[in-house]
């Protein structure tokens, strides 16, 4: 259902059911989810690529596993969502750098895979949608995700109307922050990865967790904690060497480790 690939420190994740677009099932989203999981654990992986196999880059859900929704008590619809969720979550908060590399069609779920990328490369043919609202439900587990992303007055149009948007129009609202032609997709890919590596790992994680911290609380209730993290930062070993390097105008040590 997952492929996973290793180059140097890079780590690209593909979904892989190309003969049904990259929709997910059960199996998938918890296939998908154990891979985040890990990574925490994988101290030589320093960026991740998230794209899917074939023409599309997922389709949203399975219609298999659609179908036996509707036969689901309410406990099992809720334990369903909730494995999204989970997904999501784990997506978004995965300590290392992600990049959605969107080769292809994002609809519901998708788009939601989308919206928890640290950054995104899109193909200019790709297409959006939060279909949801056209089949009678709603994008509900994805959408603290999306609203984080795209805010909520885009939120409301495209949550409500359900229709497709392309890739110029996902950049416009922040889904997406570069398109490009099929062939530069992965050039562009690999130029974002080259910036990530450049910069401190420890540092990139710690970036993570100030935004998740920072982002919508009032800025004078984040007062003790930014004050806190810069301190903690600052009298890091990855601090300390970041500032020597700067000082003594030499290339700091994670950037000599780096096999990519």
């Amino acid at each position: 259902m997952v492929t996973v690939e290793q180059d140097g420190a890079v780590l690209t994740v593909a979904l892989n059911r190309p003969e049904s677009h990259n929709a997910m099932n059960p199996e998938m989203i918890g296939e998908l989810t154990a891979v985040f999981h890990t990574l925490s654990n994988q101290p030589d992986v320093r960026v991740v690529v998230l794209t899917g196999n074939g023409r599309s880059f997922c389709a949203g859900a399975d219609l298999n596993a659609m179908r036996a929704a509707a036969d689901y008590t309410f406990a099992q619809n809720v334990a369903d969502g909730e494995a999204i969720f989970d997904l999501m979550a784990a997506v978004d908060s995965c300590p290392k750098p992600v990049i959605g590399r969107i080769n292809g069609a994002a609809i519901g779920g998708g788009v939601g895979l989308v919206s928890c990328c640290d950054m995104v490369v899109a193909v200019q043919w790709a297409k959006f949608a939060f279909s949801e609202a056209r089949l009678g439900i709603v994008p509900a587990v994805i959408s603290p995700f999306v609203l984080a992303k795209i805010g909520v007055g885009n939120g409301r149009e495209l949550f409500l109307t359900g229709e497709r948007f392309d890739a110029q129009r996902a950049k416009e609202i922040g889904l997406v922050n570069y398109v490009v032609p099929e062939e530069e997709l992965d050039a562009k890919v690999a130029e974002r990865v080259a910036q990530l590596l450049l910069a401190a790992p420890g540092a990139q994680t710690a970036v993570k967790d100030l935004i998740r911290t920072v982002a919508y609380q009032p800025k004078t209730a984040v007062r003790d904690y930014t004050s806190s993290l810069i301190a903690q930062r600052r009298a890091s070993d990855e601090g300390r060497e970041g500032m020597s390097a700067f000082l003594e105008k030499r290339k700091p040590n994670w950037q000599l480790t780096t096999d990519h």
